[in-house]
C-alpha cells in the first residue's frame, strides 16, 4: 500500500502563480520543446512488458492507486524512454524501466519507489507493471511534499512542479526543459505501439501548466544562453568536474554517441559532478534541437583515448530502439558535424567521423546497428570510408576467414565496426581481431559462431540497420543496403544502384519465396528481420 511521505527534501519551494499557457512560449524555449510524439505504427520497442499486466492497463491501475493523472503518468514515461523498458538494462544515468527509476549518487528514485511500494528493486528494474507503479508512487510522494491537495491533484496542470522535480535536474532551467517536454506531449497526444502488442494512447488536450517559480526560467533566460561555438545551439554548461579546460592535442575527429537516456536527462546528467562524463553537444530526437555543454576548445570526457583530439555529439535515445533516430535528428546533427568539420579542418569521411564503438580502447557499442551511417554521411556531405569511400557492394561475396585479404575484408571490417564489434582498423587483413569481431557479431545474431564470414554472416552484416519499408519506386541508401544483402543471400548479382526497380522487386520475391515469407516483393519488417538474422 501507498505510504504518504512527509514534506521535505524539496529542491525548490513551489507557490502557485498565474497560469502560463504552453502556446505562449517564445524565443529559444520554443525550439527546445518536444515537437511530436511517437506515431502509431512505429516499430515496437524491444523489452517485454510485465507478464502480469499489459502496459496500458498498468498505467491505468497505477494512476488510480496513487491518484496521479493517467495521461500525465504516460507522458512522463514516454518522454523518458518511449515506453521501452530495455529489458531492465540501465540508462547512462543508471535509470531503469519505462519510468526511468534512477539510482545514482545524486538521484535515488529507484530506492524511493521501493520504499513507497514495497516492491523489490529487482522487480522495479525488470518488471514493467512494477516499474510504472513505482513511478506513480514517486510522483505522488513529490505531490504530497509540494502540498497538492486532492482537488489540485485532479487537475493535470497543477502537476507541473512535480514533473519538474521528477526529472532530477539540479538546474532550474533544465528542470523546466524536462517538464515542458512532458506537457508538450500532453498537448500533442501520444499513440505508441509497445512491446508485446497493443498500444498506449493519450489524446491531445489543451494544457496551461502552473509553472510557479519555474516560470522565471523562461524564454528570456534561454534566449540569452546561446552557444559560443555553434550559432544554432543553446548553451548549458556541463559541471566543471566533467571536463578538462583546454586540450593537449589538436581537434581531428567527431565522435557520434547515443545518450541511452532522454535529452533533458542527459543535460542534467552532464551537470551532475558525480557523473564524470560529458560531451560537447547533445541533439534531441523529436526536432533536432542542439545544446552545447562543453566548449570546442575544452576536453569533454566522452571517448577515453580520443578525448583530447575529438568533439563529441550525443544523440537522444537508446541504441536498440530505432524510433529515436528521426530525420530531424539526422539532419540537425549532420549540419552540426559539417559545421564542425569546416571550422576545425576535419576531413568529412568515416576515418574522421566515427562512432563511439570505433574509438580504440572503448567498451561501448553506440551508435549501434540502427544508426544509418550511409544516410548520415550523405547529409554531412562526406564519404563513407577513411580517406575515400569503402566499397561495400560487390557482384558476389567471397567466404572470408583468418588469413584472407583484400577489399571484401575491408568491407567486412567496416561493417563490423559500424555494428559495434571491434574489428580494429579496416585494413583489409583478416587477423585475430577481425575473427573475434566476427564471432561476437555471429553470437549476437544467433548464427554459428565460427569466425568465418560466409553467405549467412554476409547477409546479416550487409542488411544491418533501419528496417523501414522499401518497395518498387523507392530510392536511397536503404535500397542499396537491401540490394547488397540480397546479392549475398541469393548467391547471384543484384544490381546495387539504390533504385528499387522490377529486378530488385523480383529478387525480393525470390528471397521471400525461399524463406517461407509472404511473397509481395516489398521489403517490410518481416523481410528485413529475416535478412538481419542471416536467413
Amino acid at each position: 500500500m501507498y505510504r504518504r511521505s512527509t514534506p521535505g527534501n524539496r529542491p525548490w519551494q513551489w507557490t502557485p502563480s498565474k497560469r502560463t499557457a504552453l502556446s505562449a512560449l517564445g524565443g529559444l524555449v520554443t525550439t527546445v520543446l518536444l515537437a511530436t510524439a511517437h506515431s502509431a505504427g512505429a516499430a515496437p520497442a524491444p523489452g517485454a512488458p510485465s507478464g502480469r499486466d499489459d502496459m496500458s492497463r498498468a498505467f491505468t491501475r497505477a494512476a488510480a492507486e496513487f491518484e496521479v493523472p493517467r495521461d500525465l503518468l504516460v507522458a512522463v514515461g514516454y518522454g523518458e524512454t518511449h515506453l521501452d523498458g530495455h529489458r531492465g538494462e540501465p540508462s547512462q544515468a543508471n535509470g531503469y524501466g519505462v519510468m526511468h527509476l534512477v539510482s545514482n549518487p545524486k538521484s535515488h528514485t529507484l530506492e524511493k519507489a521501493a520504499e513507497l511500494t514495497g516492491e523489490r528493486s529487482s522487480e522495479l528494474r525488470e518488471d514493467t507493471a512494477a516499474n510504472i507503479r513505482g513511478g506513480a508512487a514517486v510522483l505522488r510522494a513529490y505531490a504530497d511534499g509540494l502540498g497538492l491537495d486532492r482537488g489540485e491533484r485532479r487537475g493535470i496542470d497543477e502537476w507541473y512542479p512535480v514533473v519538474a522535480r521528477y526529472g532530477g535536474a539540479a538546474d532550474i532551467r533544465t528542470a523546466r526543459l524536462y517538464a515542458d517536454t512532458v506537457y508538450t506531449l500532453l498537448a500533442q497526444g501520444i499513440d505508441a505501439d509497445v512491446a508485446g502488442g497493443g498500444s498506449v494512447t493519450v489524446r491531445p488536450r489543451a494544457v496551461e501548466p502552473e509553472r510557479g517559480e519555474y516560470a522565471a526560467a523562461g524564454a528570456d533566460r534561454w534566449s540569452a544562453a546561446l552557444s559560443p561555438d555553434y550559432p544554432d545551439a543553446a548553451w548549458v554548461p556541463a559541471n566543471s568536474a566533467n571536463y578538462a579546460a583546454g586540450r593537449s592535442a589538436s581537434i581531428s575527429s567527431v565522435v557520434v554517441h547515443v545518450t541511452q537516456g532522454s535529452y533533458a536527462g542527459t543535460i542534467s546528467w552532464f551537470q551532475n559532478p558525480s557523473s564524470q562524463v560529458s560531451s560537447h553537444y547533445v541533439v534531441r530526437s523529436s526536432d533536432g534541437a542542439v545544446t552545447q555543454m562543453v566548449r570546442d576548445s575544452d576536453t569533454a570526457y566522452h571517448a577515453r583515448s580520443a578525448n583530447s583530439s575529438s568533439l563529441g555529439i550525443e544523440h537522444e535515445g537508446f541504441i536498440d530502439n530505432p524510433s529515436w533516430f528521426t530525420d530531424s535528428m539526422y539532419r540537425s546533427s549532420a549540419a552540426l558535424t559539417r559545421y564542425l568539420c569546416d571550422r576545425h579542418g576535419i576531413p568529412k569521411d568515416r576515418a574522421h567521423i566515427v562512432g563511439h564503438a570505433e574509438v580504440p580502447g572503448n567498451d561501448h557499442t553506440d551508435p549501434g546497428p540502427n544508426w544509418n551511417w550511409n544516410y548520415y554521411m550523405q547529409l554531412v556531405g562526406g564519404s563513407g570510408g577513411g580517406g575515400g569511400s569503402v566499397q561495400l557492394g560487390f557482384s558476389s561475396y567471397d567466404t572470408l576467414r583468418s588469413g584472407s585479404t583484400g577489399a571484401q575484408v575491408t568491407a567486412a571490417q567496416t561493417l563490423l565496426n559500424q555494428q559495434g564489434h571491434d574489428a580494429g582498423t579496416a585494413d583489409g587483413v583478416f587477423g585475430a581481431r577481425t575473427t573475434s569481431a566476427v564471432t561476437s557479431f555471429q553470437t549476437g545474431r544467433g548464427l554459428p559462431a565460427d569466425g568465418v564470414v560466409g553467405a549467412r554472416t554476409w547477409t546479416a552484416l550487409l542488411s544491418a540497420g533501419t528496417t523501414s519499408e522499401v518497395r518498387e519506386g523507392s530510392t536511397g541508401a536503404a535500397v542499396e543496403r537491401l540490394q547488397r544483402a540480397l546479392t549475398a543471400a541469393l548467391g547471384r548479382t543484384v544490381t546495387i544502384d539504390g533504385r528499387f526497380g522490377p529486378t530488385t522487386a523480383q529478387a525480393v520475391r525470390d528471397y521471400q519465396s525461399g524463406r517461407g515469407l509472404t511473397v509481395d516483393g516489398i521489403a517490410g519488417p518481416a523481410t528485413w528481420s529475416a535478412l538481419q538474422a542471416g536467413r
